[in-house]
């Protein structure tokens, strides 16, 4: 590990004032000091954000916010969350493990970077840590690898729970520039896909920081469902997520959001199924075919074709155990 300064900030402003091009972020640390022990981040000084930012959970008529500096636990178990916004919870508890979520913060689960197995092995090629040195993983063991949204670039897939509820949820993302500028970035375009630039995991501003995430006020907190399938029971990362949300009148599907994770650089959005869903009524047939719908456009790599039936199967199993069928 390279040996760095450490400063603490006080504020978001200074905060902004003490980073720079060769200096990093820290908040909950779950991630950056993974980054740092394998020589991945190698930056000159750190500069803790803990106790610059918001930690609070605020709710109002119209949203929920969440501050950047809440702790991944909180979301667990704040009571306003688990009334109105549960699929969040339920996100939340099927990742990491209890250490890891009294750590993590709500920012920094956005910012965490892919769990590619090439990029933290700084021995191979990877376009995300060295640009335009290849992407190991395209013709490597990609089992774990992206499914749709991939290019020759980079096939990683982005690990968060909590990023696919709240990519289902439209959620905002808030935060301030360098300029000292408030900024608000839709969640459907916070994270990007690889295109020329791998190496950057999402549109967050050079130098910027994020204050709070912003949730809508939905009807989603009675018909929801989250399923994480993985190797192991306990402290994974998803090979497939998926995410389903109903709003129901009686035997009909008003609305719905349906997302995933584990198949794609960014939480991935099923808006042709939603679309489908809009109207119809509630049974295994409808599902499945939403399932068909999902799965139509996807493309596996050499060695993850497992993931098309598992995502078809993830699809049917969240939007039956999220209308109770």
């Amino acid at each position: 590990m390279k040996p760095f300064t450490f400063e603490k900030a006080k504020t978001s402003a200074e905060a902004l004032q003490l980073k720079n091009a060769k200096k990093d972020f820290i908040a909950g640390g779950t991630n950056i000091v993974d980054l740092l022990k394998k020589n991945i981040a190698q930056p000159d000084g750190m500069v803790d954000i803990s106790n610059a930012l918001p930690m609070e959970i605020k709710l109002s008529e119209k949203s929920v916010n969440i501050g950047a500096m809440v702790r991944n636990t909180a979301l667990t178990t704040d009571s306003d969350l688990l009334k109105n916004y549960a699929l969040i919870t339920k996100a939340v508890l099927a990742g990491a493990s209890p250490q890891i979520r009294n750590m993590a913060s709500t920012a920094g689960n956005l910012l965490q970077r892919t769990r590619c197995p090439y990029f933290y092995d700084i021995t191979t090629p990877c376009n995300k840590r060295k640009p335009g040195s290849g992407c190991s993983a395209l013709n490597g063991d990609n089992k774990m690898s992206a499914i749709i949204g991939y290019n020759e670039q980079c096939v990683a897939v982005h690990p968060s729970d909590l990023c696919v509820a709240l990519s289902a949820l439209d959620a905002n993302v808030h935060g301030i520039n360098s300029k000292n500028e408030k900024f608000i970035i839709q969640f459907k375009d916070f994270h990007k896909l690889p295109e020329d630039t791998p190496w950057l995991d999402n549109n967050l501003p050079q130098n910027a920081v994020i204050t709070y995430i912003e949730v809508p006020k939905n009807e989603f907190h009675k018909k929801y469902s989250y399923v994480k399938l993985r190797e192991r029971t306990s402290y994974a990362f998803a090979m497939i997520s998926v995410a389903s949300a109903l709003e129901m009148e009686g035997n009909t599907i008003k609305n719905v959001r349906l997302a995933s994770g584990g198949v794609s650089h960014k939480p991935w959005r099923w808006y042709e199924a939603e679309d489908y869903l809009k109207g119809k009524k509630v049974s295994e047939e409808v599902f499945k075919k939403a399932s068909e719908i999902v799965t139509e456009k996807v493309k596996p790599l050499a060695h993850n074709g497992y993931k098309v039936k598992m995502l078809r199967g993830a699809i049917e199993l969240a939007l039956q155990n999220a209308s109770n069928l």
